[in-house]
């Protein structure tokens, strides 16, 4: 598309979303025809109006390997926005994911909560995240209130969700993997070998997705 074909369209079409419809289309090619669980946060809390909300919402799909695969919107442009036509990444360059094992939408809230902090952090301080890095926290749950042994996360390229282009660049999809203390400690002690040690570990015990069982007790490092 030139960009005088997408000026046109941004004018033709108010509800033009390229960067909206990258994400949607790599999940739709996860999840054929499912109509995932769709929360969008409130208008007037968004950053653009003056709120400490950068996201415009999160969707949460049933995975039928039997856990909920969630991913942000915002990190990346969303909507018709001429200075971001062109760019090598769309914004931050990609979107949060999170893989849960739980049965139903209403166990993952407190995650949505988790990313919706990082994509504060992370607008408010310009540091953004990659993959094989640490979130430490402060040693307490990550699901605040709970008794999880679950306390900090590791950052990998989603284990599903393919790199998507739109006009506005390429959207990766990093995926946070919850860790147990014992697991972030030994990870800091010496990262670059076992960060590898650790997701070869989940995988062969049958996690291939790296998704995050807050109810796990067992460590792998």
């Amino acid at each position: 598309m030139t960009k005088e074909e997408f000026l046109r369209r941004i004018k033709e079409d108010e509800e033009y979303s390229p960067g909206w419809q990258a994400i949607d289309d790599a999940f739709a090619k996860l999840y054929p025809g499912q109509t995932p669980a769709h929360f969008g946060t409130v208008l007037t809390s968004r950053a653009m109006l003056g709120g400490d909300e950068y996201l415009d919402g999160f969707s949460v799909y049933t995975s039928p390997k039997g856990y909920k695969h969630l991913v942000t919107y915002g990190m990346t442009v969303l909507y018709g926005d001429e200075e971001a036509f062109g760019g090598e990444w769309n914004g931050w360059g990609y979107e949060m994911t999170m893989k849960l094992k739980e049965d139903d939408t209403e166990s993952c809230m407190w995650a949505i909560d988790m990313m919706s902090n990082l994509a504060r952090y992370t607008y408010q301080t310009e540091r953004f995240f990659v993959p094989n890095q640490t979130i430490r926290g402060n040693g307490t749950p990550l699901h605040a209130g709970s008794d999880s042994l679950i306390t900090a996360l590791l950052l990998v390229n989603d284990t599903e969700a393919e790199t998507q282009m739109s006009v506005y660049g390429k959207t990766e999809f990093i995926q946070l993997v919850g860790l147990t203390q014992q697991e972030i400690n030994a990870v800091d002690a010496d990262r670059s070998r076992n960060i590898p040690k650790l997701i070869e570990r989940m995988k062969a015990d049958g996690n291939a997705d790296l998704v995050t069982d807050m109810r796990r007790t067992k460590s792998y490092l």
